[in-house]
């Protein structure tokens, strides 16, 4: 099957396409990601896509990031939700919409995400948004599964690709509490 694989970074993403070729599915990467801010760090991180999927031999098509129009359809009123809250659902939906309308454009017969490898991500609620937005188009890969997190830190550090101490969105980067 011919995949498009929503992807958040480098990293994540170097577990999913080999999970997703050992079941036998072509696959294509697409950084959609209008949440990552400060925009050097949205460069940044698909620059090490783009390096990703030069070593793996993979294509990458880059959604141009619309970072006000993301302010304003998901994190508008949504900017103090902690963590793993109604913002980053809304987030979540927002990628996965986006993911869905380029399979279709591009002529993929299905998408996933590869958010679900990270072990500080929800992956019941993303499969569950992704399957609300793409139905049976929408595989539901939990690549947490079988070390996958683990085996994306190998990879990544093999390749040589950036990882980052944040999810993107400017609402992440809250200062960490102090330590008494």
């Amino acid at each position: 099957m011919n995949v498009l694989l929503h992807t958040c970074c480098g990293p994540c993403a170097s577990h999913c396409i080999r999970a997703l070729r050992e079941a036998g599915h072509d696959v294509t990467l697409f950084y959609s990601n209008s949440n990552i801010w400060p925009p050097d760090e949205f460069r940044l991180r698909q620059e090490h896509v783009e390096k990703l999927g030069a070593i793996t031999g993979t294509p990458v098509i880059v959604d141009p990031p619309d970072h006000e129009e993301w302010e304003e359809r998901v994190a508008k009123g949504y900017e103090q939700e902690p963590e793993n809250g109604e913002r980053c659902s809304r987030c979540f939906r927002y990628n996965l919409t986006k993911t869905y309308a380029a399979m279709e454009e591009h002529g993929f017969e299905a998408f996933t995400t590869s958010l679900t490898v990270s072990p500080h991500k929800p992956s019941p609620t993303i499969l569950a948004i992704g399957k609300e937005v793409g139905g049976d188009r929408f595989l539901p890969e939990n690549f947490k599964k079988k070390d996958g997190y683990l085996d994306s830190l190998r990879l990544s550090r093999g390749y040589g690709l950036y990882r980052q101490n944040y999810c993107g969105c400017p609402y992440s980067q809250r200062p960490a509490p102090l330590r008494t």
